[in-house]
Parts: structure tokens; sequence; C-alpha cells
């Protein structure tokens, strides 16, 4: 079994992902895996990053596949006990003009952000060890979002209180309301990839909290963050950032000193916690 510290980035073969494991390749000081659920995109882009001279790894890996994030957990197992950086970057978006009914955008959606990124975090978060990083990449978007959903939603989602199972139920009742198409007057906001991440950061700070509950002496760090708006395929060539610009938050947290002990349970925006 290798001693050597090993890094996870979900869905990095382009975009913000690969920007991640091309910085954390240059910093971290162990092995850094990048994973796609395309072997072949993902074998390019470990070859383009040869190209610049860095050493990742490739796993395949794909979120919305429960047998592929275990054949991923059982490959850290064996070959390092475990797990030291989990960046849980992957994730996808319809386009604005898409004309994909609301409900299939919003079923699709919360199926990869939110439900894909929980299954990663239920079977890896028991490999992080003592002084591990997670790092949830959710958007600015889940906090507008927030605040077009009614109080009483609002109010459920800020609570210091809710626990997993409860946010899994709001989350299916939005896939839901959006079928029947009452989700507006349910009090939810417009937007599946805004619920998706309202989603994320959420389950972000009830993690946070059970790490505190359950772990507090292994110094594990678990955040939420916004990488701003990038030029990737998803936000398109408009936005203010580039792909390494929007990795620096993410990395920022995914490399926080051993000494460190905070941030935990934020949501944070070019190095900053938000209020949320």
């Amino acid at each position: 079994m290798s001693s050597v510290p090993v890094a996870v980035v979900t869905g990095s073969n382009k975009g913000i992902g690969l920007a991640i494991v091309r910085a954390l390749c240059k910093q971290f000081p162990g092995d850094v895996y990048l994973t796609s659920r395309d072997p072949g995109r993902g074998q390019a882009a470990v070859a383009q990053l040869q190209q610049e001279g860095l050493r990742p790894l490739f796993h395949q890996l794909d979120i919305d596949d429960l047998q592929s994030i275990r054949a991923l957990r059982d490959f850290l197992k064996e070959k390092y006990g475990g797990l030291n950086v989990l960046v849980n970057n992957a994730g996808i978006a319809f386009k604005v003009q898409d004309t994909t009914p609301f409900a299939v955008q919003a079923e699709v959606t919360l199926k990869t952000n939110f439900f894909g990124t929980r299954n990663v975090c239920t079977e890896l978060l028991p490999l992080m060890k003592p002084y591990g990083r997670v790092v949830n990449v959710s958007s600015m978007v889940s906090s507008s979002a927030l605040g077009s959903c009614s109080q009483e939603l609002q109010q459920k989602f800020r609570s210091d209180t809710i626990t997993e199972e409860e946010l899994v139920q709001l989350m299916t009742k939005f896939v839901e309301d959006t079928k029947k198409s009452i989700h507006q007057k349910e009090g939810w906001p417009n937007t599946a990839y805004g619920v998706s991440k309202i989603g994320v950061t959420v389950l972000s700070r009830i993690q946070a909290r059970l790490l505190n509950e359950q772990r507090k002496g292994d110094h594990i760090l678990l955040n939420a963050c916004c990488p701003g708006w990038v030029r990737t395929d998803m936000a398109g060539p408009k936005a203010t950032k580039s792909p390494d610009e929007g990795a620096e938050t993410p990395v920022y947290l995914a490399l926080l000193p051993s000494s460190a002990d905070a941030p935990h349970g934020q949501f944070v925006s070019n190095k900053t916690v938000k209020p949320w």
C-alpha cells in the first residue's frame, strides 16, 4: 500500500476540473487523479497535462453510476488506504436556450449535480484521512436561487439542524413538483441548476457538521465554493475568468494547511467566506 498522499478531482477532463488538476499537480505533494466519465477524453486530458511537464494519473469515474464510484473507492482503499483531498467538481448545466422540458432538465440536473455528488461523498468521505480536505464545487447561483425560494424553503435550507434525509426529501420534492408544473406555486425558483447547487451547498454544511460530531479529532475540513464565472463549455466564452482563475478558490480550499481549523462547513467565493 502506498503511503503517498492522494488527491481526486471529479469531472476533470476539461474546464475548471482540468485547471484544478493542473494546479494540484504543481502544488500537492502526492498523486493527483484526473477522472472522467469517458476514458478516451480522460486519457487525452492527461496527455495534454503531460505535455506541460505535469504527471497526473487517470481513473475512470461517472458520478451518475454507483458501480463506477465504488470501483474508485475500492481502488483508493487498496492502493492508498484512503484519500487526502477530494474535489467534487463534476456537474452539468443546460444552456439557457435549451428547449428540453423543464421537468426533464430538473431531473437530469439534480441526478448529477446533487444526487451524484452525494453518492460520491457517501462512498468516499469515510476514506478521508486525518487532515483531509473536501471541496464541493457549488455556485453563486445557489445563493441567488436561495433568495428566490419561499421564506419557508429558505428557512429549511438555512437551518443548522437540517438532516441529509430531509435535504434529499426536499430535492426529490423539487423534481416531483416540476413534473406536476407546480414548482413555482410550491415556492421553488425557476432554475434547476440553482436548486441543484442549493443542494450541494446545504449538503456541505450538513457533512461538515457530521464530521465535527463524529471525527472532530481528525481535523478534516470540508467546504462548498463558487469558482466564479468561468470561460468553459458550460458558462460560455463571455465569462470573466479563465479556467485557471476559476480553479483558485477550489485549490486554496483543497490545500488548506494542516494547522488550519477554518473555513469548515462554509460557502467560499474568491477565497472569502460568504453568508448563506
